[in-house]
């Protein structure tokens, strides 16, 4: 069983689907693994280490050619697979929603794509999920790059000149991003809060110290959605939160947006208004921005200044930490395979009624099978 670790193609894309631990494991379970020339670079990975690690190196095409199973971080595209096998698996971040076109090419080249960001939200395959893991590497560097943005140090700092007092930051969307937010800011000497629709995340900013802001007693909410994303909320209730933010984001001097509903455009939760009511010098660090936004005024791939205000809007924030990012990436792909792989086979088997199948499978036979891709 040949498996082929392809380089990334995307602008600006630094990471690698497998490292040399992971290539020498997936040797150990018996697959025949190939690396295109140059994948790992971006991620500080020579070529000599995947040698090393026992893979072989080639071109592209020698990379993909009799190749059961392709490996990427990224959906690669369709008019680079030129001599793809029939019913290979193509195991990568593939944004189904938002690259429709492409999912229907791969179905054409008759291969089976597998879109690991949407790995369900269930126990067993919790070592699998690769937005987890990239969240909480984006969560901490969106810390970072609100430090690198701020004029003015974190922690309060007693000096004989006087005192240097503490950031305040606050965290908007408490999911992986958000906790890993929280903790780097408190670990970085900040007073922080955070707030969430989810009723149920309340405990989890206490528990790292920082103080929760939630609208109370309004009737209405929405906010649990299924599998552990927040859901939509009430008109009621956004009312209530837009009106508790507004007071609470003019007094903090970081602002970093974590907000997302899957298959949906980010949610705005800051507007224009609220940007300029904080203070000149205060930063906004905004890591939907790639799904929309959620702050008004923020561009992707930029860093602007409204109202005095800067808005980071960095695109694919893992990927600016390549090296642990692509460590992480690669062991949630090599759990998936290991998990699946049979021995007598001697390759994966992903059953038809499987969980984990049946959510991330796009295509099979020629066809998209996914119901949450039907037209």
């Amino acid at each position: 069983m040949k498996l082929a670790l392809l380089a990334e193609q995307a602008a600006g894309e630094r990471r690698v689907a497998a490292t040399p631990e992971t290539v020498k494991k997936l040797i150990g379970l018996g697959a025949d693994v190939a690396v295109e020339a140059g994948a790992g670079a971006g991620a500080s990975i020579d070529d000599a280490a995947y040698a090393a690690a026992g893979a072989g190196i080639g071109t592209r095409a020698q990379t993909i050619a009799d190749a059961d199973i392709l490996l990427g971080v990224a959906g690669p595209a369709p008019d680079s697979l030129a001599g793809v096998k029939q019913g290979a698996w193509l195991v990568a971040g593939l944004n189904p929603s938002g690259e429709r076109a492409r999912v229907d090419a791969y179905a054409a080249l008759g291969i089976e794509a597998l879109a690991m960001e949407w790995m369900p939200r269930i126990t067993r395959a919790q070592s699998m999920d690769i937005l987890s893991s990239q969240a909480n590497l984006a969560g901490y560097k969106a810390v970072l790059d609100a430090a690198a943005e701020y004029g003015r140090a974190f922690p309060m700092m007693m000096t004989a000149a006087g005192t240097i007092s503490a950031a305040r930051v606050f965290v908007m969307g408490v999911g992986v991003a958000g906790l890993q937010a929280i903790a780097t800011a408190r670990r970085l000497g900040a007073q922080v809060s955070a707030t969430d629709v989810r009723s149920a995340t309340k405990e989890q900013i206490q528990s790292l110290g920082a103080k929760p802001v939630f609208v109370e007693k309004v009737a209405g909410i929405e906010g649990e959605g299924a599998g552990g994303y927040a859901g939509e909320m009430s008109a009621e209730y956004q009312a209530a939160q837009a009106e508790l933010v507004s007071a609470h984001i003019a007094k903090q001097d970081i602002v970093i947006t974590t907000a997302l509903i899957p298959g949906r455009p980010a949610p705005r939760l800051v507007s224009d208004a609220q940007v300029a009511s904080m203070r000149p010098g205060s930063v906004i660090v905004d890591l939907a921005v790639e799904q929309g936004g959620n702050v008004e005024g923020a561009v992707a791939g930029e860093v602007v200044v409204r109202h005095g205000v800067k808005i980071v809007g960095h695109r694919n924030v893992p990927s600016r930490l390549a090296a642990d990012a692509s460590a992480l990436f690669a062991r949630n792909l090599f759990n998936f395979l290991s998990a699946y792989w049979d021995k007598d086979a001697g390759r994966p088997v992903l059953p038809a009624d499987d969980e984990v199948g049946e959510a991330i499978r796009l295509t099979r036979n020629g066809q998209v099978v996914n119901p949450r891709l039907a037209d």
